[in-house]
């Protein structure tokens, strides 16, 4: 097959692909310079849609309404949009081997590529339940949420099963998301995890006893503490049942599975320095090879914040590291430096009426503000973390703008506290007063 050539190449077409676009349109690019290969048949769009809005029974989302870069207030891309700015978008294109010495890309269709650039997009894939040999967890309706392949087939199986009995399988993001739309969908919902509360890297148990508490008064049975260990099959080979480690049966007409994911970096290996399960790369996102930038969740970057190495899979990261590398690309060739990438963690989630955000490092000690009553009209309630005496992160749940940007502001300047007694009392409007 016939050789394409590419001044640079993003592989991956996931939210870092659309932010990244974006930044090369503003930096200036001739056309035909610049080609995004997907194996997604459609434009990048904002991938968190998927686990909230695009599953809602009413008031959904759907494309192109969601395509980046809407996620962070900006424009919306849609595919004639790349097309103006003569960008390549070369979809349904899976690449199955990338020499980074030859600088080729091969897809599997036998399609070569050739770049100058390269940008390493390609995100994470879903941790499965049959990667472990779980028995029976290659059964139709067990469902995993990556894609927005994934969301339509979930989104058909919620219409074939109108009104039953769903098993949400993790406590994470995707399980508390999923857990909270299928409610919405009115399934009978039950969520299963092994760890004491929900999403246990982020929430103290004090965090997490409110959103238990308020996923238990919406009608969501909480399991924890235990495992699926199996699932059976009707005559159909649909799911019926999901057989738990503690020698529970729950029955289920649909299964989610939310257990984390993995960086999709199989393409590079021994190839690239590697570091803490991540693409090893500097403040430019710059990886061990010359012209090769790796961004989003597959990269290990240095964060300034905090004097460490650390990879982050979050939406807010693949946006901001996207837009870094371009800027980093971009300077190289004019001459021109540009600041390292000074991250602040951010992380937030929507579900119900609920909605979080969190900024910064959650290490060191706790103190938990506000009405965290999960039978409150409108619960209001927060966490700062506490750090050689100094506030290292904070949490909100039903924060206004001007409020979560407060819990920002002081998660980035790090104030000293004198007691944690005295926070405790001032709670949110010490942040609001820094």
């Amino acid at each position: 097959m016939a050789e394409k050539s590419f001044k640079y190449v993003i592989v991956g077409g996931g939210v870092a692909a659309g932010y990244a676009a974006r930044e090369f349109a503003k930096q200036g690019l001739k056309p035909g310079e610049l080609a995004i290969i997907s194996k997604e048949a459609v434009a990048p769009y904002e991938r968190p849609a998927l686990s909230k809005a695009y599953l809602f029974p009413e008031g959904f989302a759907r494309l192109p309404g969601f395509h980046c870069c809407v996620g962070s207030g900006g424009e919306r891309l849609l595919p004639q949009w790349y097309k103006e700015q003569g960008i390549e978008l070369i979809l349904s294109t899976e690449i199955v081997k990338a020499d980074l010495a030859a600088q080729t890309l091969l897809s599997a269709a036998g399609e070569v590529f050739k770049y100058h650039v390269l940008i390493i997009a390609t995100g994470s894939t879903v941790i499965r339940l049959t990667d472990f040999g779980v028995q029976g967890a290659d059964s139709k309706n067990i469902f995993y949420l990556r894609e927005i392949d994934d969301a339509n087939k979930l989104i058909e199986v919620i219409k074939a099963k109108k009104n039953g009995k769903c098993v949400i399988v993790g406590g994470g993001y995707i399980g508390l998301e999923l857990g909270a739309v299928m409610k919405m969908n009115n399934f009978d919902v039950s969520m299963v995890y092994p760890e004491p509360w929900c999403m246990p890297r982020l929430f103290t148990a004090d965090i997490a006893a409110f959103y238990e508490g308020y996923y238990a008064n919406k009608g969501i049975k909480i399991i924890k503490g235990t495992v699926a260990v199996g699932f059976t099959a009707d005559a159909n080979g649909e799911v019926k049942d999901v057989k738990l480690k503690d020698g529970r049966v729950l029955e289920a007409d649909i299964v989610v599975v939310g257990v984390g994911g993995r960086p999709l970096m199989t393409l590079f290996k021994g190839q690239v320095e590697e570091e803490k399960g991540g693409i090893k790369t500097d403040g430019f996102f710059k990886t061990s090879v010359p012209d090769v930038y790796a961004v989003g969740d597959v990269a290990t970057f240095p964060m300034k914040l905090y004097g460490d190495i650390r990879r982050v899979e979050h939406v807010d990261h693949a946006r901001k590291s996207a837009e870094q590398s371009v800027k980093a690309i971009k300077a190289t060739e004019e001459g021109k430096s540009i600041d390292e990438y000074d991250y602040l963690p951010y992380f937030y989630s929507r579900s119900f009426d609920l909605s979080w955000q969190f900024y910064g490092d959650n290490v060191g000690d706790t103190v938990l503000f506000g009405d965290n009553n999960p039978t409150s009209p409108k619960p209001k309630f927060g966490s700062y973390w506490i750090k050689n005496g100094k506030i290292v992160g904070a949490f909100l749940e039903g924060g206004n703008p001007e409020e979560n940007k407060a819990i920002a502001k002081i998660a980035r300047l790090q104030p000293p506290v004198e007691g944690l007694e005295e926070l405790k009392n001032e709670g949110l409007s010490f942040a609001c007063k820094i």
